[in-house]
């Protein structure tokens, strides 16, 4: 099968991080309050996997490997895995599985209303991830997985929200979801196979 030890690479690299983190929080390596240090680095996680799966196509367009987008679906699904386990891990460290207190935190904290439509978008994607939703949906299924845009949107004002006092990671992230962002634009799409093709004649000549 193509592209088999790339893709077992990436699962086993996106799986050992959340294993590590909850391992650290399990052996309270993650300092006095090592639930609420493991909420935010799987969000974290999330974020940085979107961006991820965001550059595989013009990863591919610039190198023409198409190994990158032989493991963008599967980057995908890392996403919405992570945000499941950040929801999970809100429940159990900062709710305690006191349902009761949601009410309380959704008036305090009203950046869990944007983290929630950002993981029902999340939940939208990964349902019709998979080939029979494709074919069901037709040209449809481009236009419902364009959600992954606004997605990213709510994520990053989600962080926003959180880190209002430093913002320099943020804008890191969010530097990076623009550019990922103005690539997709069509005419800047376009140029980039022309800039490759471009590259590549200048190091054969030389």
């Amino acid at each position: 099968m193509r592209y088999s030890i790339w893709r077992v690479g990436v699962f086993i690299a996106a799986l050992v991080w959340p294993l590590l983190w909850l391992y650290e929080a399990w052996s309270f390596a993650l300092g006095p309050d090592p639930g609420k240090v493991l909420v935010d680095r799987l969000g974290l996680g999330v974020l940085i996997l979107l961006l991820i799966t965001l550059s595989m196509t013009p990863l591919q367009k610039l190198s023409g490997w198409a190994g990158w987008i032989a493991v963008r679906r599967q980057l995908g699904l890392w996403c919405f895995a992570y945000v499941v386990l950040h929801l999970a891990a809100y429940c159990v460290f900062i709710l305690g599985l006191d349902w009761s207190q949601l009410g309380v935190e959704l008036s305090k904290r009203p950046y869990i209303i944007v983290g929630a439509l950002g993981f029902l978008g999340l939940l939208a994607l990964a349902v019709t991830s998979n080939r029979y939703s494709r074919r069901r949906l037709g040209v449809r299924w481009k236009k419902l997985h364009r959600l992954v845009y606004v997605i990213l949107g709510l994520g990053l004002l989600h962080m926003l929200w959180i880190v209002r006092a430093d913002l320099k990671e943020w804008v890191i992230y969010a530097s990076i979801g623009a550019l990922l962002l103005i690539i997709r634009v069509p005419p800047v799409m376009r140029r980039i196979p022309r800039l490759t093709a471009k590259k590549t004649s200048s190091a054969t000549k030389a």
